[in-house]
């Protein structure tokens, strides 16, 4: 057990001891059923002559060996996307030069999986921006993303969300991308909780309506699709477009609220995974999908269960700040020497929230060194003025 100071919800000082047990362990040859990949964070780079809310500046040996252990765990790396801060501090040539060196890592490694995120990002807001503008601004991503062998995670498109004045310019704008890619891609819906500027995605406020376009332009280029993802963090309107996909195309859950449940599947069907969370919980992930893929659903609750309490902290209200949190977790385990991040994010969450995700994480059995992370967390709350 190791021993460290906490701040409470009401914010008073509190003696805390780890007591976190983990009756797991990842496996050493991971087989799933599931196609399941992680949306990976970046390290930043601290010693950087950066100004961090302006440059985006890396630590690539560190990202790429956390991607490393991602891969190591049977997990795919969802590239890019905006675990990586795309959007909030990862600008487009820093996200391809990301894509192009863990497509790279990924080639010596038989069946890894890696899938990247292509937008608009680089195409300036401006009024007037038309659907022209941004079909123009995706095939440049996707070009380039192609030319360095990687395959494609169409992401949602705040430029395509200001600019559209009904479905049909939703219609017209991926089905002139779909028709161009060389390989299927995975579709990104990711909800206004995440990115207020989604708002009305598909060109609805009604989630049920924006869910009809989003079906028929599916259905209208299957072929081109391997997948969606859906980031609602609603079960219930995942499962229902889930039991609509046309046959050959996956749902991939971005619920980092109901993960364990819809994974899982009934008697209908189950998700795959494109997660968020998988990226704190990499080692639980695995060891979970490997019980699942052996029959072992008891196993697969038990391991998965505890993790909710935690994502769903991570993923509380303001959600877009849930890279914080995945970041202070890898610090705490040792995965980064640090916790400074990209775009100075580190200053999203506040002591309390983190303190809270401590004593979560220790519940979950993801503290892989409890001393270590009692030691990081005393040094954190000593400049917030906590004495250990």
């Amino acid at each position: 057990m190791a021993r460290v100071n906490l701040l409470t919800a009401a914010g008073a000082v509190e003696a805390y001891e780890t007591r976190g047990v983990r009756d797991w362990s990842p496996p050493a040859s991971p087989a799933f059923d599931r196609v399941a990949y992680s949306a990976a964070h970046v390290v930043a780079d601290p010693r950087a002559a950066a100004d961090p809310w302006v440059d985006a500046a890396v630590d690539w040996d560190a990202t790429l060996r956390y991607r490393d252990h991602l891969l190591s765990l049977g997990l795919g790396v969802a590239e890019a996307m905006d675990t990586a801060q795309r959007g909030m501090g990862l600008d487009w040539p820093t996200a391809l030069e990301l894509i192009r060196r863990t497509v790279k890592l990924a080639e010596g490694r038989p069946g890894a999986r890696v899938a990247s995120g292509v937008g608009t990002d680089h195409l300036p807001p401006r009024p007037g921006l038309t659907a022209a503008d941004v079909i123009a601004a995706y095939e440049e991503q996707a070009a380039a993303v192609e030319a360095v062998g990687g395959r494609l995670i169409l992401m949602a498109s705040r430029a395509l969300a200001a600019a559209a004045r009904s479905p049909d310019d939703y219609e017209r704008v991926y089905g002139a991308i779909l028709s161009q890619v060389r390989e299927p891609v995975i579709l990104h819906w990711l909800g206004p909780m995440f990115d207020p500027a989604l708002a009305g995605y598909w060109g609805s406020a009604d989630p049920d309506e924006a869910m009809e376009v989003c079906l028929r332009i599916i259905a209208r280029h299957a072929a081109k699709v391997d997948g969606v993802k859906i980031s609602l963090l609603d079960k219930e309107k995942e499962i229902a477009m889930r039991r609509r996909l046309p046959d050959g195309v996956r749902m991939y859950t971005g619920d980092d609220f109901h993960y364990p449940e819809l994974i899982e599947g009934d008697g209908r069907g189950f998700s795959h995974a494109l997660l968020g969370i998988f990226d704190a919980i990499a080692p639980a992930a695995s060891a979970a999908l490997q019980a699942l893929a052996a029959g072992d659903r008891e196993g697969y609750r038990r391991i998965l269960g505890p993790t909710v309490p935690l994502s769903r902290h991570i993923f509380a209200a303001p959600t877009r700040f849930y890279k914080s949190g995945v970041v202070f977790l890898a610090w705490l385990n040792g995965r980064q020497g640090h916790f400074v991040m990209v775009g100075g994010q580190q200053g999203a969450r506040n002591a309390r929230h983190y303190s809270e995700l401590f004593r979560l994480a220790d519940a979950a059995g993801l503290l892989d060194d409890p001393d270590l992370a009692a030691s990081r967390m005393r040094a954190f709350l000593a400049v917030q003025g906590i004495e250990p």
